[in-house]
């Protein structure tokens, strides 16, 4: 396997719809807690995975916490989730919506990994799905090598272990500042427009960018 980029991202994927709250916030929240709330102004994902995060799959590297009790991230854009909703047939998958209003809020993993630090913050981070029940977990920066980083950066998943090794995660627990984002992609002018609307006011702020190679 290849070494870690210089300069590892991360990516968040949500709905354009919710970028007002998170503004409004300052913070991403884990799923236990926007499951408290209720959930976002637009579910993206499947239920009963994240109920399976939060009440059943442990963070084994940080002792009496839950897949659920963190913020998710990929390490690279166009994941495999991604793919599941553009094609939206997936049996579990509520949002039909398609990939269009999907954006990715992109942070630098090293600049996070920093910050988390020094708030003494846990966090932690998946060789595979983190909503698995095999997942292994790990917590050290040089650990971070065991990533496979070829199927990470591979757009053809269609091998089952690359598919599984492209859907690892990073976890950053409870919440996640807003302020540590560096970019906004999305998929196109539309959905730049109502980014800059939600961000509108907002100084610093991270840069928004049609990226349609994040896309399928």
């Amino acid at each position: 396997m290849s070494p870690p980029p210089r300069r590892p991202k991360v990516y968040h994927i949500t709905h354009v719809a919710n970028l007002p709250a998170i503004v409004a916030e300052s913070h991403l929240v884990s799923d236990r807690e926007m499951i408290r709330r209720g959930g976002p102004e637009q579910t993206i994902g499947m239920s009963s995975i994240k109920r399976r995060r939060v009440e059943i799959l442990q963070v084994d590297c940080h002792p009496g916490t839950w897949v659920g009790d963190y913020v998710p991230f990929y390490f690279c854009p166009r994941s495999v989730m991604l793919y599941v909703i553009h094609m939206a047939n997936h049996q579990e998958l509520a949002y039909r919506g398609g990939q269009g209003p999907i954006v990715h809020l992109e942070a630098d993993l090293h600049r996070v990994i920093d910050w988390a630090d020094e708030e003494g913050r846990p966090w932690a981070f998946s060789l595979s799905n983190a909503g698995s029940r095999y997942a292994e977990f790990r917590s050290e920066v040089n650990e971070l090598d065991e990533l496979d980083w070829d199927a990470i950066r591979n757009r053809d998943f269609r091998d089952q272990e690359v598919k599984e090794a492209k859907q690892a995660e990073f976890l950053v627990y409870g919440t996640f500042p807003f302020g540590l984002l560096d970019r906004i992609g999305v998929r196109s002018q539309r959905m730049a427009d109502r980014a800059e609307t939600a961000l509108q006011g907002l100084d610093p702020r991270p840069a928004i960018e049609i990226r349609a190679q994040w896309y399928y």
